[in-house]
């Protein structure tokens, strides 16, 4: 090949990423007993593992295990002829960095090595789930079109600190400048498991090149692993573009269901008004449903049960009327991607606690809001949640919204029997929101009137459904 053309260029690309490592990720914690990283990540400290991928084998070595610090590695093996022959990829040459530079192939090896762990499930030790750890993480060679500023756009919002070193084309010819791959530090103090989602979904994003093909399911993976911070992400336009490789009929879809889970970035909106029926998003519609539906009770002190990553708080803090403002939400990272998102917090506070768990320290409250909250509950734990609220809050005023399993059928992309959103326990007619509602209020002492939230299908009703509890004991002192 000609020196210093295109073709010589990427090869020595190439042949720099062969000199340094494998495709290699490392995690580093050092919260005491560091050796706890193993228990959340199913892999014993002790045991080098490795996992058959379907054009590879992905390792779990622990460098370094202690009581003061504890490191695990994944390194993946990958052969780019196998990869190729494997069908179903979108690589249509045998030459390729994957066996080199982590991207999209990298994720599935997260996702093949530490299933359990990207759950949230921890069997053996349970209260580790939800606990946060220092982390380092480091991708010596990282896949990344756009360079290092768009690893900063991405990851930043998130709460890491971030650093994102440019690897050069080759460093004995300087002026042919630099490559699209990183080598990728990020320090934090996340929850494993949000550290390793963001990964999953982040990496693919990064890479803008996945190596199988993209379809709903893939959409629908990535509202399950995007649950609680992709939503509201202030690049998650473009995460959602890029992950699903701007293929407009599926990132419309994902976009849909990421307003139908309420958070909307601002930058989303645009893009999902464009659909079919959709004069507003039904998010904003949702907004102001229950704000017209709390400025009408008089409340002044809320509660925003379930707040997530703070749309609503958002809504709630440009009412003057609103004295005091309480988000409370089970997830740590959505806590602080809305603490970040929030412009002016002197009349807002937020706090980590589930809603199924009683709390008196959030009675006395003249309104309190559960928006697109109790299908994310399981059905058992229905009872749990209504004694936290309506028996030991006990709020004036409680607004409850959730889908209305009737629209579903309008969704063009949603398939018959599929919920809206990949997290969601259950989604209720009509019929059953109503008995659920007047059962809840008879026992609590409670007068309810259920509202419809968007346009409304003469047939299937409304695409939301809102409760409006009202206590009685108030309207007889």
């Amino acid at each position: 090949m000609p020196p210093g053309s295109h073709a010589e260029k990427r090869a020595r690309g190439t042949h720099r990423l062969r000199d340094t490592d494998a495709v290699l990720l490392t995690m580093t914690t050092t919260r005491k007993p560091a050796t706890d990283l193993g228990f959340l990540l199913h892999k014993h400290p002790e045991k080098a593992q490795q996992v058959t991928l379907s054009a590879g084998t992905a390792h779990v070595f622990y460098p370094e295990a202690s009581d003061e610090r504890c490191t695990v590695a994944l390194l993946v093996e990958i052969d780019p002829i196998d990869l190729v022959r494997g069908g179903g990829t979108s690589l249509t040459q045998y030459v390729n960095d994957r066996p080199y530079a982590g991207g999209s192939y990298l994720a599935v090896a997260l996702r093949a090595a530490f299933t359990t762990a990207l759950s949230g499930r921890c069997a053996n030790r349970p209260e580790l789930v939800d606990e946060r750890f220092p982390l380092e993480i480091h991708v010596p060679s990282l896949t990344a079109r756009g360079g290092a500023e768009v690893v900063h756009k991405l990851f930043e919002p998130l709460g890491w600190q971030v650093e994102a070193k440019t690897i050069p084309l080759d460093p004995e010819f300087p002026h042919w400048g630099d490559s699209r791959y990183v080598d990728l530090r990020l320090t934090g103090t996340q929850r494993v498991v949000d550290a390793l989602r963001q990964l999953y979904v982040l990496l693919p994003a990064l890479d803008g090149d996945k190596h199988y093909w993209i379809g709903q399911d893939e959409a629908d993976k990535l509202l399950r692993v995007g649950e609680g911070w992709l939503a509201d992400h202030p690049e998650g336009d473009l995460i959602t573009n890029r992950y699903l490789e701007r293929r407009r009929p599926i990132v419309s879809y994902a976009l849909a269901r990421l307003a139908e889970a309420g958070d909307v970035p601002a930058e989303t909106e645009a893009l999902v008004t464009e659909l079919p029926d959709r004069p507003e998003p039904l998010a904003v519609q949702r907004h102001g449903s229950v704000l017209a539906a709390l400025r009408a009770a008089g409340a002044r002190r809320v509660l925003d049960l379930g707040c997530g990553g703070g749309a609503l708080l958002r809504v709630l803090q440009k009412e003057p009327s609103f004295t005091e403002i309480v988000g409370v939400d089970v997830s740590a990272s959505a806590l602080d991607i809305a603490g970040k998102r929030l412009k002016d917090k002197s009349r807002i506070t937020l706090r980590q606690s589930a809603l199924t768990y009683a709390d008196p320290s959030l009675a006395g409250y003249d309104a309190a809001v559960l928006m697109e909250v109790i299908e994310h509950v399981d059905e058992e734990r229905l009872p749990a949640l209504e004694h936290a609220v309506f028996g030991v809050a006990a709020p004036r005023t409680v607004l409850v919204t959730t889908p209305n399993a009737e629209y579903n059928r309008h969704f063009e992309f949603l398939e018959e029997g599929r919920f809206r959103h990949a997290d969601h326990r259950f989604e209720w007619t009509r019929e059953q929101f109503r008995s659920w509602a007047e059962g809840v209020a008879s026992r609590h002492g409670y007068d309810v009137q259920q509202l419809p939230v968007g346009q409304e299908s003469q047939e299937s009703g409304p695409p939301t459904q809102m409760a409006v509890f009202t206590s009685r004991k108030e309207a007889v002192a």
